[in-house]
Order: structure tokens, then sequence, then C-alpha cells
């Protein structure tokens, strides 16, 4: 028996170690203030769509793991919800996961979704933004959104969202940021 708990404990350190290891390798979360990277990524139109296509307006950058989820759809419902709100402030909306343009064009359809979903189906968009996670085997993207300011710097960074209440926070940020920008 001692030996076994010997044994597990050495296998609980070593999945620990590679654990650490991986995520040394993978890129840091971009700070706030930073410029935010620059990125082409296939829409839910079929269309390539740009960071660039956007100077002059503030930009919610969100990723999020798969269509068709629960919390991927309560999150998206909920910008699809306050889509007005964030036009009225000079925003759009860009979602962007491993999913096709294809899976993104049947989710904003189904959805009811106005807005655009990006399709990063090789991940390295979402690896350049620290937005990456592994499940089962599989790279998906991670819950993590930017904000980013008109001049394409990143105003704000949320890491871990929680769906149910994410877009009313990001509202809320970009309102107050826009109000320290206008005094």
């Amino acid at each position: 028996m001692r030996l076994f708990r010997i044994a597990a404990l050495s296998l609980s350190a070593a999945v620990v170690a590679a654990a650490a290891a991986h995520a040394a390798d993978a890129p840091a979360v971009p700070a706030a203030g930073a410029p935010a990277p620059a990125f082409s990524l296939t829409s839910n139109e079929g269309k390539p769509v740009s960071l660039a296509d956007y100077k002059g307006k503030w930009v919610v950058l969100y990723f999020y793991p798969k269509d068709f989820t629960s919390g991927c759809t309560l999150e998206a419902h909920n910008f699809q919800r306050d889509l007005a709100q964030y036009e009225a402030d000079n925003a759009v909306i860009l979602g962007v996961s491993i999913d096709t343009a294809k899976s993104h064009e049947d989710f904003c359809a189904k959805e009811g979704l106005r807005f655009k979903l990006l399709s990063d189906p090789d991940a390295k968009v979402s690896t350049t933004y620290g937005s990456t996670m592994q499940h089962e085997g599989q790279t998906y993207s991670a819950r993590n959104t930017f904000l980013i300011d008109p001049t394409g710097k990143i105003a704000k960074v949320y890491t871990g969202v929680k769906p149910a209440s994410h877009s009313e926070e990001v509202l809320a940020a970009l309102k107050e940021l826009q109000a320290k920008k206008a005094s």
C-alpha cells in the first residue's frame, strides 16, 4: 500500500510538472495598455475580417470554446441582447472560436445573432491572445475577452469570464472607459 501511495504521488508530481511546463510555453495574455495583436480571420459570412477593419471603433473581442454549447450560447445571447447599446457606444462585438465559418453561420442563424463570429480553426489567433485551453486532448479557445480602444490598444482584459453576467460587465467598463477618455 505504501508503494502504491509513493507511485501515486510521483505520478501527481509529474502531471503538475508537465502542466507547469506547458503553461510556461503558452503565450501570456496580452496586458491592458499593450497594442492588440493584429489578425485576419474568416467570419460567419465567409469573408475575411481583420482588427484593422475596426480602427476608430471600440472592439469587444471575445473568445469562447464552442458553438451550440450552453455557456457559449448564453454568452452570445447576452451580447446580442445588448448589441444596440454597444453600437450606440461606437463598439462592435467579435466572437472567436476554433469552430468553422460554416458552424458559425449555422450558430448565428439558429440563435439570431447579428454580430460577427470569427473562425480560428488552427487556434493561431487564440494562442496569440493567450486564450487557449485543452479539454480531452483537444485545443479550444478559452473564455477570455479583450476590450480594445479605437486606437487599437487593449483597454481591459477579462479572463475566465462568467457567461451569465459578462456582457453587462463589459458594457459598464466600456462606458467607464469612454467617460475617462472624454474628461
